[in-house]
């Protein structure tokens, strides 16, 4: 059974990974600056349950299979870096709009899906869980440990989307956001398209 220590080591580890700025984390962010709380909580849960999935995955083992295969892998990276240009080319958009976005644009209902697809896209995230799993878990360790320690960094997911969602969404980040629109659109457009980028370089490295 897997002690305390070693569950903290594999929740500490995640959160690292998991809070960091990144694509996920940035979409999360910028979703809930232009268009408010609602739809950045949607994308948030999408993207927790795109992680979950990943997690999962890894947890019974077929992370580790879609690591060491290297066409599936770049297969992946160059859907996830097809999927960041399609957000950069939909935010630098933004960015060119005079004047500012109504929270109903572009349907709320689409948000959950939109962070779900971005995070099934990105193979970062099984990196992630298979590193975090790897800090605590060893090969002695039961079904029940390894349950257990995905559970908690799943709840962690969640946690960190929706905190994300909550802080960008308040309404002085909001107003800040709307006096200053097409700029932080257009640096996020760019950062999304660095993203893609490295991406296809990472598959064409391989």
């Amino acid at each position: 059974m897997i002690d305390l220590t070693s569950l903290a080591a594999i929740a500490a580890a995640f959160f690292v990974v998991t809070a960091s700025p990144g694509p996920a984390n940035l979409g999360c962010a910028s979703v809930a600056m232009a268009r408010g709380r609602s739809a950045g909580l949607r994308f948030g849960l999408g993207l927790a349950l795109g992680l979950a999935l990943w997690g999962v995955l890894a947890a019974t083992g077929m992370g580790a299979v879609l690591q060491a295969s290297e066409r599936a892998l770049i297969v992946l990276k160059l859907v996830g870096a097809a999927y960041l240009f399609w957000l950069a080319f939909n935010t630098a958009r933004s960015a060119t709009r005079p004047g500012p976005i109504s929270a109903t644009d572009a349907g709320q209902g689409r948000w959950f899906m939109r962070g779900l697809i971005l995070n099934l896209s990105n193979p970062k995230a099984v990196f992630a869980w298979m590193a975090a799993l790897a800090v605590g878990l060893d090969p002695s360790d039961g079904i029940a440990a390894v349950t257990l320690a995905t559970v908690i960094c799943a709840v962690i997911g969640v946690a960190n989307y929706l905190v994300w969602a909550l802080v960008f969404s308040l309404g002085g980040v909001m107003g800040a956001y709307a006096r200053m629109r097409r700029g932080i659109d257009g640096v996020v457009a760019a950062l999304f398209g660095i993203a893609g980028f490295g991406l296809i370089r990472s598959a064409l490295s391989r």
